[in-house]
């Protein structure tokens, strides 16, 4: 692997209170004006990427505005 960068496990709580360890790392979103950096999950198996609606109301985005359908 070129260039390649390893990064931690991190401990989180799930619901029931048990800990997963999962790799996370750290990105800059960016919306229109708006930049945030977040810690973000890399999944390497993920067929496709979901955005906390938290995060998009930081980034100035109006959800109502969003036309696409995840069936």
């Amino acid at each position: 692997m070129l260039n390649g960068e390893k990064y931690s496990f991190a401990s989180q709580f799930n619901r029931s209170g048990e800990v997963s360890y999962a790799p996370y790392l750290p990105i800059i979103l960016s919306y229109r004006n708006q930049s945030i950096e977040v810690m973000g999950l890399l999944d390497t198996g993920a067929t496709m990427n979901v955005l906390p609606y938290e995060i998009g109301l930081q980034l100035g985005a109006v959800w109502d505005e969003q036309t696409f359908v995840i069936s």
